[in-house]
């Protein structure tokens, strides 16, 4: 059986970060990633694409990480990809801000590439939103 290629959007404005981000997920089999530098531009791509899972930084200009969640989980087709915030804040208001906001993971900067890998596959493999092809 052929597996499906599955999506993430990686949206960050730090060209340095995002090359990063993209090249740590780059390892992991079947994935296309599409980047994206802020919030705007993110629901631009989503618009045309659908994705299977999003990571998403909070700081950036024009819309900041915490209103694309809240934008993103406003869509039905998006109720169950997961969306993993990456940031520099980490007081526990700001996590619990973003998980409430409709985030399934926060992971603080500087990224661990091995736990980043590790927990978009996790999300990959549990196949319980649209798009991704069960393995038989």
């Amino acid at each position: 059986m052929t597996e499906e290629k599955r999506h993430i959007l990686v949206v960050e404005d730090s060209e340095t970060m995002r090359n990063f981000i993209i090249f740590s997920l780059s390892r992991i089999d079947d994935v296309e990633i599409e980047p994206a530098i802020n919030g705007v531009d993110a629901l631009r791509k989503i618009e045309k694409q659908f994705f299977h899972l999003i990571i998403t930084d909070i700081n950036m200009p024009i819309m900041d990480g915490l209103k694309l969640v809240s934008y993103i989980r406003k869509k039905t087709e998006y109720n169950e990809v997961p969306i993993i915030i990456i940031t520099t804040k980490g007081t526990n208001e700001d996590r619990e801000r973003g998980l409430r906001l409709g985030a399934n993971t926060y992971i603080t900067k500087p990224i661990k590439t091995f736990e980043l890998t590790k927990t978009v596959s996790e999300y990959l493999k549990q196949n319980k939103y649209p798009g991704v092809l069960e393995q038989t």
